[in-house]
This record gives C-alpha cells, structure tokens and sequence, in this order.
C-alpha cells in the first residue's frame, strides 16, 4: 500500500497498488477546502520483484512544523498602473522550438484508462527509457555508488568541474587505441550525453555560423545550435541504404554554405542504424576534404544487433593518421539502463594538427559554470568501463539480446500491417516504419499519431517532428507483453481506417493466403 496525507485536513489515504487508479481526496475539516484529484502509476509486487515501486512502502512523516500543501487554484495576476515585463534573454527566446512543443497537442490526448470509455490504458513507444523493461538497471553500477557512498567518504564532496580523476581517468583509456592514447585532460564528465552535446556544440557554435545536423536525428542537436543562435543545415540519411549519410547531398550542403563549423553524426542512431568502417572511413574523408570536426553521438554504444558492428569514429580516424580531430559524445544512460543518473561526458581526440586545442580548452572553461557533476555517481564509471570487471560483460548481453528480440518482434509485427514498412532495427532501441497514406484515410503521419492516441491510446513519435515526413518512429524497451498489446492495437487501427476502395482486394488477398 502506498499512504498519502493531506497535511491541511490531517486525513490518510491508503491506496491499493494496481495498474492504474484515481483517488478524490476531500477534506472533512475544511468546507471550504477544494477537492483534490490525484492520477498515478503503480507496478504490481511479486516476490521475486523487490525492486519494484509498490514493494516499498512510501510514507510521508508529517511533523507540527510542516508547512500545509496549497491544493487551490493559483492566485490571478494584479494589473501594474506601468508595464512591468522582465526582458526574456536572447538565447531562451530562440529556444522555443523543440520537440515537445511540436507534439505537445498529440500528448494532451494520452488518457488513463479509467478515463476512457474503452478502458484502454496508454501504451507510450515513443521515447526509450530503458529503465522500463523488466530487465533492472546493472548491478554493478548499483554497488559501485553503494560502495562509494558506504566506504568512500570523499564520495559525498566537491571535485573538479570537469570530474573525478578516476572517471576522467577511465573514460581516456575506454576511448583510447593503439594509435592515439588519450589523458584524463582530454575528458569532461557532464550531466548526460545531453549535456555532454550542449557542452561541445557551445565551445564550437558562434552566431552566424552553420552545424550540420543528420535528418532524421535527434532534435537536441538542432535546439542547441539554434540556442546559441547558429543556423542548421541538414543533411539527408537514405532509407534505402539503410539511413547512411548521402554523401552527395553533403557535398551539394557544402557548394552552397560557407562557415561551417561543425558535423554531427549519431552512431548507433535514434532511429536503429548502425554505420559501417566503410561508411564512417568516407564521413571522414569528407570531413577531411572541407575541413569540418565532426561530433559523434556515441551513447548507444554496442547496442547492436545481428552481424552489426560498433566502430568508434575517432578510433578510425586515428587508424587513419589522425587527420580528422572528433569529438565524442557518450554516457552510461543507454548502455547501463541508468538515464536518470545523468552522466555522461566528452572526449576530445585532436588530429596531428592540434586543430581542437583552443575548443578543448574552451569546453573545460563552460564546464567551471556548471560546477560538475554528482561525485557519487561518477563512482560507478570506473567500474563499468572496465573489460574486466566480473559479471559486466554477461549483463550487458542479456540486456543486448533482450533489446533485440524485442526489437525484430515488435518490428514483426508491424510489417504485418498493409499500411506500415519498418526494416528490421540494427542497433539501439528505436525503428523508423514508414507510412503508407495512399493505402488508408489519413493524410500524414501527424494525424496518424493523433489519432492513434485518440483511438487505441498508443502513442508513437511522428516522423514530422523530427524532420522525415511519412513516417513515425517506436522505441521498443517496453515489455513484451506491451509492445504485443501496442501492435495488436495498432494493426486494429490500420484495419479500421483501410480506404474502402482497396478493402475488397485487401481481404481478398489474405484470404488466398497473400
């Protein structure tokens, strides 16, 4: 049971665990008081599950000296004899472009299942939080903080704004070969890969200046670009060779833009790709040929499927005498099932030229402004960045072949919807599946992806949103038992909104076994 109490009415409400449940709490102390209306997740307990939110109990202590919880209606604003606004800054006002806004109408419709008619509760495939499997987050970076925290005094103070020595230590050696080996120096822990991302595109953007950025992609990278009032330009990966870089559409972005500053790549992607040697050999040549450093998302590491193998750009580029300077992105969220731990970090491998010399140092400098990142769970780096730490590697197999097996079986399954064409996912935890809108009666992704939320409660991310039109995108972290109820759900939708002028040779087919 969880326990809940309203401090204003000195009432306790306790509240049996299921999926999903609304509690009106009103008070009997106070008439005045207003109703309260409480909508929350839970997770079923089982035995074996102590780690699950409903095996705990959460109780609130409440003591004389609490300050009551206002549950009433925001005061309204006073009219000023004067206009009294305070001046947005310039960088937040060109930050009003993101994702969620885009999506946000889609969102508004999501409903719990008590709310609905159909009793259909939400099934969310559009973002991937690892963490909502059934597989739990890695134990040994739960006992390297556990440890840390226990046994490590100095675990709970300041250090350097760039990070620990022993994580920056560890990250250097992760990210070193043979031909380049990089310091402790050359590394910044920052708060995710997001941060990490915005750390080394604000050492590099001016306004003015131009970030190449893949379409589709992830939208952070433009976000941040724009924030710091540069321009996007983005480049096109092609379906049809499995989303690499059309490297003719770069050249064609290069005859036509000057003062570019930077590239940005994203291996394994957020939308299942996974670049070859071959591939990456040529984004740097091209890079090589017009002078661009290149930013590589690595946070998905070797998260990949099948034959599909990770390489590391800038261990390429140093094979390849160290011409090409990168920039590299990572972090522990994906790969060890930790997002809300936010750490993440830099790794800056300069060509023979020294071309990052003044960016390094710059990015080292920002990071004085954000004062570092929790000591405490920088303690876990060292530990899962070790090859031979016991255990690590059979966890992180599991965990891959979990991915991939939902992955294909979600995938499966869509591909057996007229409407839908998804190829199946290389690595990381996403599929892009293309939209066939001739085949039913709705005109684009965006309002398949309204009306799926609207109508089964299944919520997908459209391709609009992140620059691929006719498409929508699926995580598949989710459990098997979801993702199964989600395509059941789903095809239902694409048989229902069949147009009626092909239903007759669509049913005809599949009764022939077609």
């Amino acid at each position: 049971f969880h326990t809940f109490r309203l401090v204003s009415s000195q009432e306790t409400l306790m509240i049996e665990p299921a999926t999903f449940h609304q509690a009106t709490i009103s008070s009997k102390r106070n008439i005045n008081m207003p109703t309260a209306t409480i909508f929350y997740t839970t997770f079923p307990a089982t035995s074996d599950d102590v780690s699950s939110p409903t095996s705990v109990i959460a109780t609130l202590p409440i003591t004389n000296s609490m300050e009551p919880v206002s549950l009433g209606r925001p005061a309204k604003l006073q009219k000023c004899e004067d206009d009294w606004v305070v001046p947005v800054s310039n960088k937040a006002s060109r930050s009003s472009k993101t994702l969620q806004g885009t999506i946000q109408p889609i969102v508004d419709n999501i409903k719990l299942g008590c709310q609905r008619s159909d009793g259909k509760n939400p099934i969310s495939l559009a973002t991937a939080d690892p963490t909502m499997t059934q597989i739990p987050p890695c134990t040994k970076a739960m006992e390297a903080v556990v440890q840390a925290a226990l046994f490590k005094p100095h675990a709970a103070g300041y250090t350097h704004a760039s990070g620990t020595p022993e994580a920056r230590r560890a990250i250097a050696m992760y990210h070193s070969s043979p031909e380049q080996q990089l310091s402790p120096d050359h590394v910044i822990v920052t708060n995710g890969c997001s941060g990490a991302l915005d750390l080394a595109l604000s050492s590099l953007l001016d306004p003015g200046t131009t970030l190449l950025v893949p379409r589709p992609g992830f939208p952070l990278y433009e976000e941040i670009a724009e924030s710091q009032g540069a321009n996007v330009v983005h480049y096109r990966l092609d379906p049809n060779r499995r989303w690499e870089c059309d490297m003719k559409d770069l050249e064609e972005i290069m005859a036509n833009n000057s003062n570019v500053r930077a590239m940005v790549i994203n291996n394994p992607s957020t939308h299942g790709s996974v670049f070859s040697e071959k591939h990456l050999q040529q984004i740097l040549d091209f890079a090589l040929k017009h002078r661009i450093p290149i930013v590589s998302d690595e946070v998905y590491g070797n998260l990949t499927f099948g034959s599909n193998q990770f390489h590391p750009l800038a261990q390429i580029a140093a094979k390849n005498g160290r011409k090409v300077p990168v920039i590299t992105t990572s972090g522990l969220s994906k790969q060890f099932m930790v997002p809300g731990w936010r750490v993440g970090w830099l790794a800056f491998s300069d060509n023979i030229y020294g071309s990052l010399k003044g960016v390094e140092a710059g990015a080292h400098r920002l990071a004085q402004t954000n004062h570092g990142v929790s000591r405490l769970t920088q303690a876990a780096i060292p530990t899962l960045l070790s090859p031979s730490t016991p255990g690590l590697a059979d966890w992180k197999e599991k965990y891959r072949v979990t991915l991939e097996h939902q992955g294909m079986l979600l995938c499966s399954s869509l591909n057996d919807c007229h409407c839908l064409k998804v190829a199946p996912p290389q690595g990381s935890m996403y599929a892009i599946v293309q939209l066939n809108e001739s085949l039913i009666d709705i005109k684009d992704d965006m309002e398949f992806s309204m009306k799926l939320v609207q109508e089964e409660n299944v919520f997908v991310l459209p391709g609009s949103s992140f620059g691929t039109p006719g498409t929508f995108r699926v995580a598949f972290t989710s459990s098997e038992g979801a993702l199964n109820a989600a395509s059941s759900r789903i095809a239902d939708f694409c048989r229902r909104h069949t147009k009626q002028s092909i239903r007759p040779v669509l049913y005809s087919n599949r009764g022939h076994g077609k």
